[in-house]
């Protein structure tokens, strides 16, 4: 094999020629090794690069958390099939504690290794769970050389963006059809007391659990001035209409259809969905990404008692 250099360590794909074999790692200027067997290639031992050790360390942090969550998630479906609504209230707590613990995980870990190239990649993990303020903040705190790097710099053009979707800025204005194909923008809908932009999909399993807590909100504020203005990243209208009868999602709907092209998703940086925006009723962010007991005690708080 020709040598070669790469200019920082970054992470790559080795694949096996004509197969679904396949590992990734930390390609640096150093001698790499790497021992397994061809038809379980992603449990091949990689060795001799310290940032692909220092990414090992994280994985291994992580792994019996991703196990729990994985657990929970079976656990759920079983549950939502024969119509266990205290053990499915239950499993959703659990499901956003460890959810919680990855997210202080992934944090301590840029947090603690701003030197290392591994903490790039761990940052953009955790792009729906950060501001732009604090992203920027942990871009900061990077050292210059890891700072320097190509994914770091559109991070750096993504928080920029990001700091316009804040709380506290003015929900930037979108339009997009409805099932029947009439357009209907935002601000046709901003000026209830509280409107959540709700970005979701048909083919999102996440959404889909979240859906019912959505319209116990909505069922029981709706009449007090909570309304919501669902945003699909679906692909085929059939499905996302069926999605929207399936679930009683009897709110406006909008959607462009272009997945995760979608013009809004795109305008407030939605990375990852389920994901939600509240707004005032003069369009000011007041809240986002909140779900489950959190969306309803929020709602409940601003108009419950009205």
């Amino acid at each position: 094999m020709k040598g070669g250099a790469v200019k920082y360590p970054e992470m790559v794909m080795l694949t096996a020629q004509n197969t679904r074999n396949r590992t990734i790692f930390y390609l640096e200027n150093t001698e790499i090794t790497i021992a397994g067997k061809l038809d379980s290639l992603y449990n091949a031992k990689i060795t001799g690069s310290k940032t692909q050790d220092e990414y090992n360390s994280y994985l291994e942090s992580n792994r019996k958390l991703s196990e729990r969550y994985s657990s929970i998630s079976d656990e759920f479906q079983t549950a939502n099939q024969t119509g266990d609504t205290a053990r499915i209230s239950q499993l959703r707590k659990e499901a956003a504690a460890v959810d919680n613990e990855i997210t202080t995980l992934q944090r301590d870990f840029v947090k603690n290794n701003p030197s290392s190239f591994a903490s790039p990649a761990i940052l953009s993990g955790l792009l729906p769970d950060l501001t732009g303020s604090e992203l920027e903040s942990y871009i900061n705190a990077l050292d210059t050389a890891v700072a320097k790097t190509p994914i770091i710099k559109d991070l750096k053009e993504m928080s920029v963006k990001m700091k316009a979707v804040e709380v506290g800025q003015k929900a930037p204005d979108f339009t997009l059809n409805d099932p029947e194909g009439n357009p209907v923008s935002l601000y046709s809908k901003v000026g209830s007391k509280l409107l959540l932009i709700d970005f979701w999909a048909g083919w999102c399993g996440p959404c889909r659990r979240e859906n019912p807590n959505v319209v116990k909100v909505y069922k029981e504020f709706n009449k007090k001035g909570f309304d919501i203005f669902g945003v699909s990243l679906d692909q085929r209208k059939e499905e996302w209409v069926k999605a929207i009868s399936d679930d009683k999602l009897t709110w406006t709907h909008v959607s462009d259809l272009k997945y995760w092209d979608n013009v809004a998703a795109r305008l407030y940086v939605v990375n990852s969905i389920p994901a939600n925006f509240l707004l005032d009723e003069k369009g000011v962010i007041v809240a986002r990404n909140l779900t489950g007991d959190k969306l309803y005690n929020k709602v409940k708080e601003v108009v419950g008692g009205k």
